[in-house]
């Protein structure tokens, strides 16, 4: 985060949409800096069982230590994603997305008058519509090409973005390739 100018102090909100490993397991070396360098207040956002989830996951990552040492020294609130709702003063939206057995949940975040949606992973089904409409951008997965088990091609990512128009997309969770509106890796970008 450093490299690319992000204070990882800084960031008060984190939203989960589920808690599959390559949405989670970059958690710990942040929630490390947040417990040793930086302690401002953090509200983690996410499915039903954030709490639980998160905390056997750092457990995982530290052993005892986690309890007797670093879990007291993380300034930490979790909290259930609501239909609607306020988390460090960001009012949300979540929608529930059409992923695996478990699904995923989108949400739209309302920053400086902006609507950011955040689909996470999802299938093209109606609720991503739901979730990018209207929204000032939209970060959504474009996995890779053809049909792709239970994540968006991008064939659907470009037919999403035809149909939402004034929605600036910014697509990520690329497997291989590319596809027009890719992040890159490392990448800050300005909304």
């Amino acid at each position: 985060m450093h490299r690319c100018g992000v204070d990882p102090g800084a960031i008060d909100a984190v939203f989960l949409t589920h808690f599959h490993g390559d949405h989670t397991l970059g958690l710990p070396p942040f929630v490390l800096y947040r417990v040793f360098v930086d302690q401002r207040p953090l509200t983690l956002v996410g499915p039903e069982g954030i709490e639980e989830r998160m905390e056997a996951l750092f457990e995982v990552s530290w052993g005892p230590d986690w309890k007797l040492v670093m879990r007291p020294r993380f300034n930490v609130t979790y909290q259930t994603a609501q239909p609607a709702g306020s988390a460090a003063g960001y009012m949300y939206q979540s929608i529930k997305l059409d992923h695996g057995t478990s699904g995923s949940n989108g949400y739209r975040i309302k920053i400086d008058g902006r609507i950011i949606a955040y689909s996470g992973d999802t299938e093209p089904t109606s609720p991503l519509d739901e979730l990018v409409d209207g929204a000032d951008i939209a970060i959504v997965e474009a996995t890779g090409p053809g049909d792709v088990f239970s994540h968006m091609s991008w064939e659907a990512a470009s037919e999403l973005r035809q149909r939402h128009p004034k929605t600036r997309f910014l697509f990520n969770h690329l497997y291989a390739g590319t596809v027009d509106g890719a992040v890159t890796d490392l990448q800050v970008v300005e909304v």
